[in-house]
């Protein structure tokens, strides 16, 4: 997968005091088109950070509430077009610029937006036009920003050894931004825009305010088990809104837990129940629990076939069936074990929870 660049333009945020608190200065320091840029030292530079921009997996659901990887969707208000979103027309304006001054004015607009980010820091900008060498007529726009580092030196000769770079960039944590989204080579979707930041960082996501990102598997499986929830307490407190009201409370402090204990409300039916529709849905949705200091990982598909949960007086248990057992890493004892019969295990139990 090879891009070709059209225009690039360079520019140089520089920032005093920490994370944005300071002020704030852009420069604009080159625009070039694509011949200039291959012969320039920008072409090196970047390298292959078109593909790798492109190739960068994401989902629109991410598995975890915070990833580095977004996909994000340009919104509209219902019966309007994309152009009636203004983060959509700062991209569109880029890709279909006619002259070299026309793509510096746009970009330089573009890279005023972001320099309105929240905690922005210093470092360089690259507002890219490139076509994909073989799939596709119309261009991408890419946006590329790389921090300063800080405190790096390079060795120039036997005299002076060391020179320090005050002010030096590189490509291994470059953050980007790619328009339109190209979901799979063959396919493009101009609704949709893939960043990529640092997990921890909202830049692109404060600068791209009108856009919206789909919600995470965490977040729609904790909205339907909420749900199941809610309808269970409606059902059973169909008469009692002192009871409900209560009720509603726990759940709340249960639901906003970092560390949630097992509830020991519903049955084992009830819990299939509920399991079957979501993994219906999503069949890998991961469970992870601890027992004590032990963790344990499985697939909620797992739980009440080859994952079950039980208690014996007041200790709980968790019993794991498969097939093979492996291990890895250092060789224990453990792995030359003939294991016993389960109900042997179950009586030690019996005996630990009465001594207790």
């Amino acid at each position: 997968m090879k891009f070709v660049v059209e225009y690039i333009s360079f520019f140089v945020i520089q920032v005093d005091g920490e994370e944005g608190q300071g002020g704030k200065r852009c420069k604009h320091y080159q625009t070039l088109d694509g011949d200039d840029y291959t012969e320039s030292e920008l072409s090196s530079f970047l390298g292959g950070e078109f593909t790798k921009t492109a190739k960068r997996a994401a989902e629109r659901n991410p598995k975890a509430e915070q990833v580095p990887t977004k996909i994000g969707r340009f919104a509209v208000e219902p019966g309007y077009d994309l152009d009636s979103n203004p983060n959509y027309n700062l991209f569109a304006r880029l890709r279909t610029a006619e002259t070299k001054d026309l793509y510096m004015e746009y970009a330089d607009s573009l890279v005023q937006a972001y320099m309105d980010t929240s905690a922005i820091r210093g470092g360089a900008v690259f507002i890219v036009r490139a076509k994909h060498e073989k799939l596709f007529d119309e261009p991408f726009i890419f946006v590329l920003k790389c921090d300063f580092e800080q405190k790096i030196a390079r060795i120039t000769d036997e005299r002076s050894l060391l020179n320090k770079v005050e002010m030096a960039i590189n490509a291994k944590n470059m953050k980007s931004i790619m328009y339109p989204h190209m979901p799979e080579e063959g396919t493009l979707e101009p609704w949709e825009i893939k960043i990529h930041q640092s997990s921890h960082a909202r830049y692109f996501e404060d600068f791209l305010k009108y856009v919206e990102y789909e919600k995470s598997m965490p977040e729609i499986m904790n909205e339907q088990v909420l749900g199941f929830v809610h309808q269970y307490i409606e059902e059973v407190y169909e008469n009692n809104a002192e009871g409900k009201e209560k009720e509603l409370e726990e759940v709340e402090l249960w639901a906003c837990s970092e560390q949630r204990q097992l509830q020991e409300k519903w049955s084992h039916e009830q819990v299939m129940e509920a399991s079957s529709v979501m993994i219906e849905q999503k069949p890998d949705i991961e469970m992870k629990l601890k027992v004590g200091h032990m963790s344990v990982k499985a697939l909620l598909a797992d739980f009440g076939d080859r994952l079950h949960i039980a208690k014996v007086g007041d200790r709980y248990v968790v019993v794991i069936e498969g097939e093979d057992l492996m291990f890895d890493k250092g060789i224990l004892p453990v792995e030359l074990l003939q294991p016993e019969p389960l109900e042997q295990i179950v009586d030690k139990i019996v005996r630990k929870s009465d001594e207790a």
